[in-house]
């Protein structure tokens, strides 16, 4: 999936999702051939572990990452976290390649494909709650 980044009115590069600081610089074309298959390393360790469960297709471990009483929401309408990541991430072969990360990695910019929908730009935003995770906000970009 290509999209590419618009400049702003105040020469800044805008990078078309919300909750994220436009980027100064040089207008760039995203191009998912050209990124490395790994991704951006994730600083959050509890993001981190739960990335590398959807990668692995470890649900088990997902769950773990949570809180008992998590949310999710996907393009702002909440659904039913099990259910979601069921049909979703685990019997879809979900997989998560982080481009950009702020506030320490909770919330993200990344490419994630699955069997139903193939690829496409996505962020996600996170809240951690001790070293849980409490709240999951996700959608495309």
């Amino acid at each position: 999936m290509d999209y590419n980044r618009t400049i702003a009115p105040s020469g800044s590069v805008g990078i078309g999702f919300n909750g994220f600081t436009r980027l100064s610089g040089v207008l760039t074309r995203y191009d998912s051939r050209s990124r490395r298959a790994g991704g951006r390393p994730v600083t959050n360790p509890v993001v981190r572990t739960l990335i590398a469960a959807i990668n692995a297709g470890d649900r088990t471990t997902f769950l773990a990452t949570l809180t008992p009483d998590a949310t999710l929401t996907d393009d702002g309408n909440p659904r039913t976290l099990t259910e979601w990541i069921d049909r979703e991430i685990f019997t879809a072969n979900g997989h998560l390649t982080v481009d950009r990360e702020e506030e320490d990695g909770l919330r993200l910019l990344a490419r994630y494909r699955n069997d139903t929908w193939g690829e496409m730009s996505t962020y996600w935003r996170f809240q951690v709650t001790g070293d849980k995770i409490s709240r999951i906000e996700t959608g495309q970009a």
